[in-house]
């Protein structure tokens, strides 16, 4: 009993991936429009292998959360990664939803990320869940006005309401909501997520010979 009790102290933080499962057509669509639909999805694989990577050795307790199905196969390795299946009919709403899941399982802290972001590492995950230990709130703004990162210790659930997802206000309106809440919130760096041709480094632009 004690040794499920200390556990339980030493895994109070959750970091949870939304991650879309892949295929032809399905994913990075504004990549696509000029990319053509092979190198969005190779694209697309290259950053879900990044966020895997980094996210690996994140001293937390991790959960994927799948668009379609849990795929227990996959390169997400089934001892490091929960798998759970998002609930929802917008982005806000599955974000929403697994964020209660997290919290109605114990856990204190809670941050999400996505796998669009070739610039986040270890360190910036690690850096915003060592934040929340003095903060209200943590978030990770990206260039394109949306965030790559979000982190709570309690459910906000008005932080994911009246927002246009996918558009350059999201950020800044989330922050709104923290001021509006009088939390104390920590601001990430600014970080570039892959949405558009024009976001690629130019390393990928080159090793998939688009330069």
């Amino acid at each position: 009993m004690n040794n499920h009790t200390s556990h339980r102290v030493e895994l109070r933080s959750l970091l949870i991936i939304f991650y879309r499962n892949p295929g032809l057509g399905k994913v990075k669509t504004r990549l696509a429009a000029t990319l053509g639909d092979e190198k969005a999805l190779a694209i697309y694989l290259l950053l879900a292998s990044h966020t895997k990577s980094i996210t690996e050795h994140v001293d937390v307790d991790k959960v994927v959360y799948y668009t379609d199905y849990i795929d227990r196969e996959d390169n997400w390795p089934n001892t490091l990664f929960d798998k759970q299946l998002q609930r929802g009919a917008d982005l806000g709403e599955r974000m929403l939803n697994a964020f209660a899941d997290g919290f109605s399982h114990g856990y204190q802290s809670i941050c999400i990320i996505g796998t669009d972001c070739l610039e986040l590492t270890t360190e910036i995950i690690t850096k915003a869940i060592k934040k929340l230990e003095q903060q209200d709130a943590v978030i990770g703004p990206a260039r394109d006005g949306g965030y790559y990162l979000l982190g709570m210790n309690n459910l906000l659930a008005g932080v994911f309401k009246n927002k246009q997802w996918s558009t350059g206000s999201v950020c800044a309106d989330t922050m709104s909501d923290f001021k509006k809440l009088g939390l104390n919130f920590f601001q990430l760096e600014l970080l570039t997520d892959i949405d558009e041709e024009k976001d690629l480094p130019a390393a990928i632009k080159k090793s998939f010979q688009l330069l």
